[in-house]
């Protein structure tokens, strides 16, 4: 995950003041001091990590807030609220022209991964709005740039505008936007050059696209993974072109963060979407409220839902809820549903979206990785179709014949199907609405206090259901 180490580290230094009844200036100096380090280790502009804990401390030691009930939360509102500050408040849209076609100009210093996210882009407009963009090949430096985007258009069923690397990019721009006008293409996206680093050349030629074109969107590519050094790549770009957003790509790499944290305070211009993933359908809108909760771990419950509602399918959503009704949920279900969980990415990655969880001691201990996914599938592909549709017939000897199909231990085989017939019998009670005999299965799957605060929860609703009905009763003898 992006910032795990500046996540780990943030919520290290608040953690002191989340249950402190009385909160002390030293214990504010010496949370922004862990913070500051945090910050400044995530390679964030040392500018930027300066004014950032100015405005935390000027806040934090108001006596709105220490002289409130909960200072401890108030300071960690204050972080959220300043961290959201820093990314941008709100997510931000790109520009739309009143008129097709909408131009998109695409910048960025080699090895960004600008030709990659041209065509996610492309996609993404697609999926959104059913727009029929044109791609324009309009770098003739980098070797097999043109092919590159070739072969993205291809597999998105997006047509390219391309001259091969003998005419100058200017002439195939101006080309191309003549294309777009006579097919009524409503987005033209211009893949342009880069180079190694910020030359004069390059912003020529940019310059001059620029004026072709008239774009209502010049869009920087930056990678995450530069830290940094990012942000001062956006303040040239934008310095010389006046940029109107940035995507953010690798940002699910072994980044520190800092480029996300540092671009909007330094070009005052926002990051419009992030790339987490190499599928071109792997973009995301940036939203600054968001990506601060899952810093602070918080949770992002919306990011989570977006996720599940991408993948959603109604059909078979239905179906299953029908068979958890029915108790014939098989290991055919299984399957299908491990694999829509997958395709919204790492199990683990998803349980931080939820509030409460990304704190959790018993999240620390989970880790489920492709590895574990494709061991449990081996195990069902090594049983019969009918053992599959009924996991009651798998005796012993089966499941030996199983665990020596499937490459793993009897153990393992014991345990999963176990684990298989406690979750289906679960499930079987919930869609019916009957949690009367869930106390046994919540202490054995939801360890520790997250297993305490569901049962106290439902007893609490159990007695005042109890003294509705006595009070009613009391009513009716009187």
């Amino acid at each position: 995950m992006a910032f795990e180490g500046l996540s780990e580290r943030i919520q290290n230094a608040l953690s002191g003041l989340r249950k402190k009844g009385k909160v002390t200036q030293t214990d504010i100096n010496q949370a922004t001091r862990e913070i500051r380090l945090a910050l400044l280790e995530a390679d964030v502009n040392f500018k930027v990590v300066k004014e950032f804990i100015a405005k935390i401390k000027e806040r934090a030691l108001g006596s709105e807030v220490l002289d409130s009930l909960t200072p401890g939360q108030q300071i960690i509102k204050i972080v959220n609220e300043e961290l959201t500050q820093m990314m941008g408040e709100s997510a931000v849209a790109l520009n739309k022209s009143d008129k097709i076609p909408t131009v998109i100009m695409m910048v960025g210093l080699q090895g960004t991964g600008k030709t990659t996210t041209a065509g996610k882009l492309a996609n993404r407009l697609m999926a959104e709005q059913k727009a029929r963009p044109l791609l324009i090949a309009a770098d003739i430096y980098r070797p097999a740039a043109v092919d590159q985007l070739k072969v993205i258009g291809n597999q998105l069923e997006v047509p390219v505008y391309e001259e091969g690397v003998n005419n100058s990019a200017e002439d195939i721009v101006r080309h191309g936007m003549q294309q777009a006008k006579e097919n009524k293409n409503d987005y033209v996206i211009i893949d342009t050059a880069g180079r190694l680093e910020i030359d004069e050349s390059l912003m020529d030629e940019l310059k001059n696209v620029k004026e072709i074109a008239q774009p209502d969107n010049i869009v920087l590519v930056a990678d995450a993974m530069t830290g940094q050094a990012a942000a001062t790549v956006a303040d040239g770009f934008n310095q010389a072109l006046d940029i109107t957003g940035v995507i953010l790509t690798k940002l699910d790499g072994d980044t520190r963060g800092g480029a996300a944290l540092s671009i909007r305070s330094i070009t005052n211009k926002p990051i419009l979407y992030v790339g987490e993933g190499e599928k071109l359908s792997d973009l995301d809108i940036f939203h600054p409220d968001r990506m601060s909760n899952r810093i602070l771990g918080m949770g992002d419950m919306m990011s989570l839902i977006e996720k599940a509602q991408q993948d959603y399918d109604e059909k078979n959503a239905q179906e299953l809820a029908e068979k958890m009704r029915e108790n014939t949920f098989d290991f055919n279900d299984f399957i299908a549903q491990m694999d829509q969980i997958q395709s919204m990415g790492p199990i683990d990655e998803l349980m931080k979206m939820i509030p409460g969880m990304a704190n959790n001691p018993a999240l620390q201990n989970i880790n489920i990785g492709e590895k574990d996914i494709a061991h449990l599938k081996a195990i069902v592909y090594s049983m019969t179709p009918e053992e599959r549709e009924n996991p009651d017939i798998l005796t012993p000897s089966r499941r030996r014949r199983i665990a020596a199909g499937s490459g793993r231990n009897i153990q393992e085989i014991h345990r999963m199907i176990k684990q298989f017939k406690q979750s289906k019998e679960m499930m079987q009670k919930v869609s019916k609405g009957n949690t009367s005999d869930l106390e046994g299965m919540l202490g054995g799957g939801m360890k520790g206090k997250m297993g305490k605060m569901a049962m106290n929860s439902m007893m609490k609703r159990s007695q005042k259901k109890k003294k509705k009905r006595l009070k009613k009763a009391k009513r009716f003898k009187s």
